[in-house]
């Protein structure tokens, strides 16, 4: 049976994956509330699911995502969560796939250096799986949302302003940027699990993150999550 992780870094973007799910188990372990059932495929077979809110921030979203891998053994680690846009030919509600997923604030010379990466050869990003991007890709087209594969920025920062947004941009060449995209791909990497990141986009990352938290962001979560459904049929 196909076993999927579900991760997401808010409350809202977890919580319309969990009410698609059958025979529902709710524990709490590892710092987090961890959510799990079945899901039926297209095909008429049952997927398990595991999905949790792991938390803003690499650190916080890595520990949980190792945790899970752990705990369920899965065959695919899904994100799934807003970001904000740097892309001026996409709009808000828009769909990136983190075809490509760089680190704002790390050395990569030095963190690169492990695994799946060398001393020898340190790598500089990270990618969501092949397989994964194609499923997501004909599911968006099935929803009829506007998507691209592109590059997503992460970093321990909130980006909320034209120089920050330069500067991402500048260093990154990213389409989108946020907290924890490639904490997850990095993670499913040093482990050998093939990892989606979906984001809906929020904003255009010009918003005060004060401004930002009475957001209603429910309409780009459930963007993110209808899809990681979807894909998870597929599956």
């Amino acid at each position: 049976m196909t076993a999927i992780a579900i991760i997401g870094a808010m409350d809202e973007e977890v919580a319309n994956i969990a009410t698609a799910l059958s025979n529902v188990t709710v524990t709490e372990e590892a710092g987090v509330k961890v959510t799990r059932g079945t899901l039926e495929a297209n095909k008429g077979t049952a997927v398990n699911v595991a999905a949790t809110v792991g938390g803003m921030g690499t650190v916080n979203i890595a520990a949980t995502t190792q945790h899970l891998i752990d705990a369920d053994q899965p065959d695919a680690v899904i994100f799934s969560g807003i970001a904000g846009n740097l892309n001026t030919n996409l709009h808000i509600n828009d769909v990136v796939l983190g075809g490509t997923l760089r680190y704002l604030d790390t050395d990569m010379r030095l963190v690169g250096q492990f695994k799946p990466g060398t001393a020898d050869r340190p790598i500089e990003e990270y990618h969501s799986d092949d397989r994964l991007l194609e499923l997501a890709d004909q599911a968006l087209n099935d929803l009829n949302i506007h998507h691209i594969v592109g590059i997503i920025a992460t970093g321990n920062y909130f980006v909320d302003d034209p120089q920050k947004v330069e500067q991402v941009i500048r260093e990154t060449g990213a389409d989108a940027v946020e907290m924890e995209g490639a904490a997850v791909a990095h993670v499913a990497a040093r482990n050998d699990v093939p990892a989606l990141v979906i984001r809906a986009l929020s904003d255009n990352a010009d918003t005060d993150y004060e401004d930002f938290k009475t957001f209603d962001i429910s309409e780009y979560a459930d963007t993110a999550a209808k899809l990681t459904v979807n894909i998870a049929k597929r599956m």
